[in-house]
């Protein structure tokens, strides 16, 4: 197999595109009614080895007599670039669209409409404060209610107070003194504040009174636009890692443009994700535990700002039963409540699917809105995630590991009914793979003796028509975390393989989220035992099932988490004859290691063990060099015979 062969087949399957957020729009008018969808998507552009960001709008006709169905979708609009764009979005009853644009080093504001550009202004030159964060842990841009102001949440600048009499801010006049940040991919963030830009007379302030012991973020305005609630991660002991870690310490608060501050939530809890009713009566919020492991199911907190009560509308899920929900795990969209505030929609991970799911704050019933999440023979998706719910039209993308993302839209159902989907955009291309969901039991040898009767699962691809005559490669995916998920999704690297002649089984070992948090707690204390057995049972599993996967070749890949079990696969499994392994930053030194050997020399099993620094390397180039490498001399290609050595 020939190395342009391989890069062809990455870039093909990488270069697809996918919307990532979307917003809805509806015409004033009596019949009949029309909405127009925005929809932004994220494309990988394998040339200059970045990725783009484009808009696209849709525009959907109802039907006259219900207004909860599509009669008509007119062709798209053409795609818009708008790469260099931090934040931007649309004002609640105009329309406006606000960006925080990179120009030049310099971050401007920008307030567009239907005419073209209606304010500009220079934050950096105003110099109120830092960067402009864009991340999603802390970053927000809110509308007021009168649509004259502007919430973000920036970097405070080092040079707007003054040292405080015991010297507790003096590391911002002295550089040489050192300073805390929030971790992996936040390692700029460290002490953010809340900063309001006054769009009539053109300033930017920074809201006073936060507590100097939290960092404030995921700012919206409160009703009446003269209070803001918001995020506070608290700094003791320290800053701690926050992008892939849902447990810090944190409260939720409310604070006036006065300055007055109060905590709304409880002690010693994690929460985040605060979003505010239509009606403006209800706030909701993610909780979970403070600790613990880094990602778990989380319940579903409702704040009744009238009677300041707080009280559980989703509780955790210990131990879903089969066709069950299987609880919260994934961050909640901007927009996710329906328009009479009764309602809200919701993406979760749900054993090894992510679905889409509905709750009714007056029943607490939970409703599925996606296809039957039990059986992968009888649907074409195996991943609903939701971008936005706005004047009760849902906008989803949907995929599965061989059609690439789709964006849908729906009208939030009435009880007892089903929803009608409409398609707004095919992907480009399909690809004929076949795939299925596997659900592994375990023997009693085997079961953890503090939460017994666990089960777990794997998702297998395989390519339609094998290479050749011999029987399919198999390469067993492991995902990181260890408390994330490999939902039925379309994966650029699964299909890539499968598209190369490979089968993938992509794991979900116990620990991962979607089968409930008893799954998840199981794994503490077990780290480098229970995962690693799971992942040979789930091949053992695999192989059993299917007689035209070949044992003799199979290779283990990972990155981070799941780098670690593949190398600890590398010692423990000699009865599976690992052939090939390939580790993306394992948890284990700064390399990527990439070994190749054969059972017959066995042990040890690392003949050939390859050390190539992985310093200024992007990712994009290290996943495309070396996955050519590696499947080019392996004895894992499938366009070649399988000989020993």
């Amino acid at each position: 197999m020939e190395p342009r062969q391989i890069t062809g087949v990455y870039g093909e399957v990488s270069g697809l595109p996918a919307p990532v957020s979307a917003h809805v729009r509806e015409e004033q008018l009596q019949e009949p009614r029309i909405y127009t969808v925005t929809a932004e998507w994220s494309q990988s552009e394998l040339v200059r080895c970045s990725r783009l960001r484009y808009l696209q709008e849709f525009t959907l006709i109802s039907e006259s007599n219900t207004h909860k169905s599509i009669r008509t979708v007119l062709p798209p609009g053409p795609c818009v670039s708008v790469s260099g764009e931090l934040l931007s979005g649309f004002s609640p009853i105009r329309g406006l669209r606000a960006v925080i644009r990179e120009t030049s080093g310099h971050q401007l504001l920008e307030i567009w409409n239907c005419h073209g550009l209606r304010k500009c202004l220079n934050l950096t030159a105003l110099n109120k404060h830092g960067r402009v964060y864009d991340d999603a842990q802390f970053g927000c841009l809110s509308w007021s209610a009168c649509e004259n102001k502007l919430l973000y949440v920036a970097e405070r600048s080092k040079n707007a107070s003054a040292e405080t009499q015991d010297g507790g801010h003096a590391w911002r006049k002295d550089r040489s003194l050192y300073c805390e940040d929030w971790g992996e991919a936040l390692t700029n963030r460290s002490e953010p504040a809340i900063c309001v830009v006054d769009l009539e007379i053109g300033t930017a302030s920074v809201l006073e009174g936060v507590p100097p012991d939290v960092s404030p973020g995921q700012a919206l305005w409160a009703p009446g636009s003269q209070a803001v609630f918001f995020i506070g991660w608290y700094h003791e002991p320290f800053r701690l890692g926050l992008k892939f870690c849902s447990n810090r310490r944190s409260a939720l608060f409310k604070i006036d443009l006065c300055g007055h501050c109060e905590r709304l939530s409880g002690e010693n809890l994690s929460v985040s994700n605060p979003r505010l009713s239509p009606d403006g009566s209800t706030l909701i919020y993610l909780q979970g535990a403070v600790f613990g492991p880094h990602n778990q199911c989380l319940s579903l907190q409702q704040l009744d700002l009238e009677s300041g009560e707080t009280s559980t509308l989703l509780d955790v899920v210990s131990r879903p039963q089969a066709g069950e929900f299987a609880g919260m795990y994934e961050a909640l969209p901007s927009c996710c409540w329906s328009a009479d505030s009764q309602r809200v929609m919701f993406s979760s991970a749900c054993r090894n699917w992510k679905g889409l799911f509905l709750v009714d704050r007056r029943s607490k019933i939970v409703t599925s809105l996606s296809d039957n999440l039990s059986d992968s023979s009888s649907q074409l998706y195996g991943s609903w995630k939701l971008l936005t719910v706005q004047r009760d039209l849902m906008v989803v993308c949907c995929s599965s590991p061989n059609t690439p993302p789709t964006l849908r839209v729906g009208f939030v159902p009435r009880a007892g009914e089903a929803v009608s989907w409409q398609t707004l955009q095919e992907p480009l291309m399909t690809f004929d793979f076949n795939w299925k969901v596997l659900d592994v039991t375990l023997p009693s040898d085997e079961e953890n003796a503090n939460y017994p009767g666990l089960d777990f699962g794997a998702v297998l691809v395989k390519p339609s028509r094998p290479l050749g005559e011999t029987r399919t490669p198999l390469v067993v995916f492991i995902h990181g975390g260890p408390h994330s998920q490999f939902p039925a999704e379309w994966n650029s690297t699964t299909a890539g393989l499968a598209k190369l002649g490979f089968a993938v089984l992509m794991v979900n070992y116990r620990g991962s989220t979607g089968f409930g948090q008893h799954s998840i707690l199981s794994l503490i204390g077990q780290i480098g035992s229970q995962d690693v057995k799971d992942v040979q049972r789930a091949v053992l599993t695999a192989l059993e099932r299917d007689p035209n996967l070949d044992p003799d070749r199979l290779a283990a890949i990972g990155g981070s988490h799941g780098g670690f079990l593949a190398c600890h696969l590398l010692g423990v499994t000699p009865v599976l004859g690992f052939t090939t392994r390939t580790t993306r930053y394992p948890l284990l030194r700064p390399w990527l290691l990439c070994y190749r050997s054969h059972p017959s020399h066995m042990p040890p099993r690392s003949n050939t063990n390859t050390k190539i620094p992985c310093d200024n390397l992007n990712e994009t180039t290290r996943s495309d060099s070396y996955k050519a490498a590696l499947i080019r001399k392996s004895s894992l290609d499938p366009s070649r015979a399988h000989n020993a050595d």
